[in-house]
């Protein structure tokens, strides 16, 4: 009689102690589904002076501009377009009041203003004079922070997105 309330026992032991981590898990599961922006954020700014690469989201290579806002958000679960044109239909469009530090600045081509051919991520949001990081293929050929009322981006502004409450 005693070994049987000794494995009920343990029994009940060993089944708390796995809804206890089960409880755990769901905690974070639930933080983990809320991408933090600052998290994003911080994360990025890890690449920063990285080479540009065209056609690369590979860190140890370098990155194009699409390659590394997917790579970006690829570390926090969140599947985005490999190609810069993949950025004109997706996302919820933001006035620029409504800028967010994680929301993706979307550009026109540099050379033809018809097709979709840059985008970043806002680090510091402040509508039109937010900062935004992205990997340049112009003077920095690198992983930079640059200001969007800068002429060069302020004329190829085409939309801001916020993927992450979708």
């Amino acid at each position: 009689m005693k070994s049987i309330t000794y494995i009920l026992f343990a029994c009940l032991i060993l089944f708390s102690s796995f809804a206890k981590k089960e409880n755990q898990k769901v905690i974070i599961k639930t933080t983990q589904s809320q991408i933090d922006r600052d998290s994003i954020i911080a994360f990025a700014k890890k690449h920063l002076g990285i080479r540009y690469a065209y056609a690369s989201s590979n860190p140890q290579k370098g990155f194009d501009c699409s390659g590394f806002v997917s790579y970006v958000f690829s570390n926090f679960g969140k599947t985005l377009p490999r190609s810069s044109s993949g950025y004109k239909n997706i996302g919820k469009t933001l006035k620029p009041e409504d800028f967010k530090v994680g929301d993706i600045l979307v550009f026109y081509g540099y050379k033809d203003k018809s097709v979709i051919g840059h985008v970043g991520i806002i680090c510091e949001a402040n509508g039109m004079q937010s900062k935004f990081i992205h990997a340049s293929s112009g003077k920095a050929q690198q992983v930079t922070i640059t200001a969007l009322d800068t002429e060069h981006y302020t004329k190829r502004f085409y939309k801001c997105v916020d993927v992450l409450s979708e």
